[in-house]
């Protein structure tokens, strides 16, 4: 069984971070083991929430106790999405080479969760350059959306030629993998969000309707949804259409219901049958 051990936040209502990626991965029948960065009552989004941000020790002391069970061994990935800060980042990827020690086959998948077009940076100061400097090269597959591969590479992405080049640029710098979760192209359709994945077997790429509102935690979703489906299929070209179906799928159920948050167990068929489909074309 695949089993994923998942560093990130977590929120009591709504559904971001862990509360957006355990869900969807249990449902796809994958061993999931969340380890929480911060536990909020709701997402920051709301312009007010409540409770702790956890210290990067009280992360080291949950990795440390379940390595102490001896299971640490049966973890095929880490993944991680928005850190809180340098020290907890740190932390991760301590806990990102212990489980390579246990297992040398493991990998470590990156959200690397800093903003977004329309709001910039949302991140604490220092973050961006700790993960650029740090975390991307020490990742082998990354999942940033159009402005942070902008950002991580120092470019400024317009065209489906530009978003390429850059996600290559991303790969030399040390992931094998690069899946750009969500883009805007002045050279595609204005009424589809395109997603791109490059690897060293090639590129493909997906076009999917454009739903014309804000998802939070949409992200969190499609990185731990093509994780899961990259594990199991070693194809980065399948585990992207997978992905985009299962994600439009879900964003779709979720703004015709008119929630605010992803509406996760209502649409759970969705993560498992998508009731849209898409095909990866090979670039």
């Amino acid at each position: 069984m695949t089993t994923i051990l998942s560093i990130q936040s977590s929120v009591a209502y709504g559904h971001v971070g862990n509360s957006a990626a355990t869900f969807p991965l249990m449902r796809m029948g994958v061993e999931v083991w969340p380890v929480l960065t911060v536990h909020f009552s709701n997402h920051t989004g709301y312009g007010a929430w409540r409770g702790p941000l956890l210290a990067a020790d009280d992360i080291a002391a949950v990795v440390q106790g379940i390595d102490e069970r001896g299971v640490l061994g049966q973890v095929d990935a880490v993944l991680s999405g928005y850190q809180g800060g340098e020290a907890v980042g740190a932390e991760i990827l301590k806990a990102v080479a212990l489980v390579k020690q246990r297992n040398p086959e493991a990998i470590y998948c990156c959200d690397p969760v800093m903003g977004d077009v329309g709001r910039g940076m949302y991140v604490r100061e220092g973050i961006p350059e700790f993960m650029r400097d740090h975390v991307v090269p020490s990742a082998q597959v990354v999942t940033p959306n159009q402005f942070e591969l902008d950002y991580l590479t120092g470019r400024q992405t317009h065209t489906l030629e530009e978003v390429l080049a850059a996600a290559h640029a991303l790969r030399a710098n040390g992931p094998d993998v690069v899946l750009v979760t969500s883009a805007i192209l002045d050279d595609v359709d204005s009424d589809v969000v395109t997603m791109l994945v490059v690897s060293g077997d090639g590129a493909w790429t997906v076009a999917t309707p454009l739903i014309d509102r804000t998802f939070t935690g949409s992200g969190d979703i499609t990185a731990a949804t093509f994780l899961a489906h990259y594990l199991r299929t070693g194809d980065p070209g399948l585990a992207l259409a997978r992905t985009a179906s299962v994600v439009y799928s879900v964003l779709k159920a979720t703004a015709d219901a008119d929630s605010a948050e992803l509406l996760l167990v209502g649409a759970q068929e969705d993560i498992v049958h998508p009731s849209h489909e898409f095909e990866a074309t090979r670039l």
